[in-house]
């Protein structure tokens, strides 16, 4: 079902999704649709919570004999860029903007806290390790969720396509740098 709602997403937006829509798409009743989600925005929600961690799953380099800083570095550099070429994400920025402020303005999402969670099992290896310096845990996870949610949402209102020092990569330079030299014990 989650499959039929991306692909109902991606054709019209989130607006214009409706409950029954999926229903069809994905060869069920309403009423199956219904008994899970009250409405298209609690599917959605659900839809890119499933998302956004494959996302940051699939960006998260193999563990073997890598530090755990530069595997937080590298993963979460890669998340944003994955993140920021996504089509569900593009859809939502571009058709219905307004459904990512309640997350970025008034409270956390499951996708947040998901993240928060692989963020601060991360840097709790790498105090281990000695590669991340130590800092409280969670106040480290959230700082480095903020930072790299800020490059994901905006990143593209400070690019300039026409200067490449101010590209997308130059921009992920930067996070690189920025990251690597918070978490350097």
């Amino acid at each position: 079902m989650l499959d039929a709602a991306r692909d109902c997403v991606l054709a019209v937006g989130v607006r214009r999704t409706t409950l029954t829509d999926v229903a069809r798409r994905a060869g069920v009743s309403r009423m199956t649709i219904y008994r899970r989600w009250p409405d298209v925005r609690t599917l959605v929600g659900d839809l890119m919570t499933r998302e956004w961690i494959a996302v940051a799953v699939g960006a998260m380099p193999d563990a073997a004999g890598t530090p755990v800083r530069a595997r937080i570095v590298d993963g979460l550099v890669a998340g944003v860029a994955e993140f920021r070429a996504h089509p569900l994400f593009h859809k939502i920025l571009d058709v219905d903007p307004e459904l990512l402020l309640p997350y970025v303005l008034d409270r956390r999402g499951a996708s947040q806290d998901a993240l928060l969670g692989l963020i601060t099992t991360a840097l709790a290896e790498g105090h281990e390790d000695g590669s991340v310096r130590r800092v409280h845990t969670d106040l480290q996870a959230r700082s480095l969720l903020l930072v790299v949610q800020s490059f994901a949402l905006s990143l593209r209102t400070m690019t300039d396509e026409g200067d490449p020092h101010l590209s997308d990569t130059a921009f992920l330079g930067e996070l690189r740098t920025l990251l690597e030299r918070t978490l350097t014990p």
